[in-house]
């Protein structure tokens, strides 16, 4: 199932429908992640300080609350891949998790491209080619990347106000 998941294509309208809920999973992820990065960081910093002889001396005192510690990073760390599985199933693919940076692959011309999102961003306004990344991120501008139901309207003139 996910290989289908995976490869569900959209259009821009369809992206924009589905960010609310992105925008909240992506909001949490990007807090999590945070939290997760920076008590995994200081934990390395206390185990670097005690040294190599753990097993006596004072600092054995607080083994108990170091695999604590590591008791809850590892909980937290299964429920960000839990928020990222939960991407997956929408069919948004999560490139960075510190940022918030996600895409939804579509079709431009014929080709697959993505349409990309970054956390804090009103809604999608940029595509990038599948082997660009966020360096090669460019305006979206209207009717770039076709919706399937304008095809029966040509008559509506584009806006260029």
């Amino acid at each position: 199932m996910n290989a289908t998941v995976d490869k569900k294509l959209f259009t821009v309208e369809e992206a924009n429908q589905r960010l609310p809920l992105v925008r909240a999973i992506v909001g949490d992820i990007v807090e999590l992640y945070g939290d997760v990065h920076d008590r995994r960081e200081r934990l390395v910093k206390i185990r670097e300080t005690r040294g190599g002889d753990e097993a006596s001396g004072p600092g054995a005192l607080y083994d108990e609350e170091l695999s604590q510690i590591e008791t809850d990073l590892d909980k937290d760390i299964a429920r960000l891949e839990g928020f990222a599985e939960e991407l997956r199933e929408l069919g948004v693919e999560l490139k960075d998790p510190a940022t918030g940076l996600i895409d939804f692959r579509s079709l431009m011309d014929g080709r697959e491209v993505y349409l990309c999102w970054k956390f804090g961003e009103d809604d999608i306004a940029f595509w990038h080619e599948l082997d660009t990344g966020f360096s090669g991120r460019q305006t979206l501008l209207e009717r770039s990347v076709p919706n399937p139901a304008d095809a029966d309207d040509d008559s509506t003139p584009d806006s260029t106000e």
